[in-house]
């Protein structure tokens, strides 16, 4: 409830008021005019360089769906499963391959029939190091819906290899030196046949 001041309680109040100091000097109470929105004006600059666009001179790869590290890393990681002076002598490219099967230009169902009938027969004969091909594979991008790994064979490979039947019979797949062809194929040693 508010009430009326007396004269004396108003001279007494305007005393004070006088005898203050604004806080801040620079705030001001806005007037009815300031406290309309003005209209925003848009400025339209000229573009510096109208010959740039960005990411022009970028080379374009594709998103990367792959969330694997890449094969050669996880084969690296492996433990040596054989002996450490004939993985070392392999993996330098010192000791030739027995055999050898290229499954450039196959589809998946032909080549892993190739690579079972290959491995099978190359460990019946008492084989012990075999040398897979499997090319780097595209580096395009077909636009299907559903990404397709770079190299599809060169990741299969190894997945067929520790699955049964195979996995009984290969004790090591290492990457393959560049003089055998490098990225693009595996070094397979086998158990010895019992």
């Amino acid at each position: 409830m508010s009430r009326r001041l007396k004269p004396d309680e108003a001279e007494l109040w305007r005393k004070v008021a006088e005898s203050t100091q604004r806080l801040h000097q620079d705030r001001r109470r806005p007037t009815p005019e300031a406290a309309k929105p003005k209209p925003k004006q848009t400025l339209i600059q000229p573009d510096p360089h109208p010959d740039f666009h960005i990411g022009q001179s970028a080379y374009d790869r594709g998103p990367s769906h792959d969330i694997l590290h890449p094969i050669r890393d996880r084969l690296a990681k492996a433990p040596i499963q054989m002996d450490r002076k004939a993985h070392a002598k392999m993996t330098r490219g010192k000791l030739a391959p027995e055999a050898r099967v290229d499954l450039h230009g196959m589809t998946l169902d032909r080549a892993h029939g190739v690579l079972t009938g290959f491995i099978l027969r190359a460990s019946g004969e008492g084989k012990r190091l075999v040398l897979v091909i499997t090319g780097k594979g595209r580096d395009r991008d077909d636009g299907d819906p559903i990404p397709v790994r770079r190299g599809v064979l060169r990741h299969q490979v190894p997945h067929w290899l520790s699955t049964p039947p195979l996995a009984a019979l290969v004790l090591q797949i290492t990457p393959a030196h560049l003089r055998h062809g490098g990225d693009g194929a595996y070094y397979i040693y086998l158990r010895r046949s019992r």
